[in-house]
């Protein structure tokens, strides 16, 4: 199947604001990188210890008994189990990687949830 120029210019702008983006920013052990991957149907984060190279904490929301969709309301979800996980790890304060996405809707909310339940950013 062959991609659209459109389509190909907008993961490539996508990609620099990550490069750029994950030049300024890196995970310890007490401060993780958390990093969110959003497609049309899942949300997937991870809190990343980049010293060592190690994933701390994972969601993925394909692999909930509840699958959550991904839009703003179940970033919102994801968000909130998320930081449940990171409190278990014993982690209370985060570096938040958007992953070159812009910080609007999935992204934001995901993000606000966070700080919502006591993580943060």
């Amino acid at each position: 199947m062959r991609r659209s120029k459109a389509l190909k210019l907008r993961d490539n702008r996508r990609l620099k604001r990550k490069r750029r983006v994950r030049g300024r920013i890196s995970g310890t052990p007490e401060m993780p990188r958390v990093t969110i991957y959003k497609s049309n149907k899942y949300i997937i984060v991870q809190a990343i210890d980049d010293i060592a190279g190690n994933t701390l904490a994972f969601l993925n929301t394909a692999h909930l008994e509840e699958k959550l969709p991904s839009n703003i309301e179940g970033a919102k979800k994801a968000a909130a189990i998320f930081a449940e996980k990171l409190k278990a790890a014993n982690i209370e304060k985060v570096a938040f990687d958007r992953n070159g996405y812009k910080y609007h809707g999935v992204v934001a909310a995901f993000a606000d949830s966070l700080r919502e339940n006591g993580i943060k950013l």
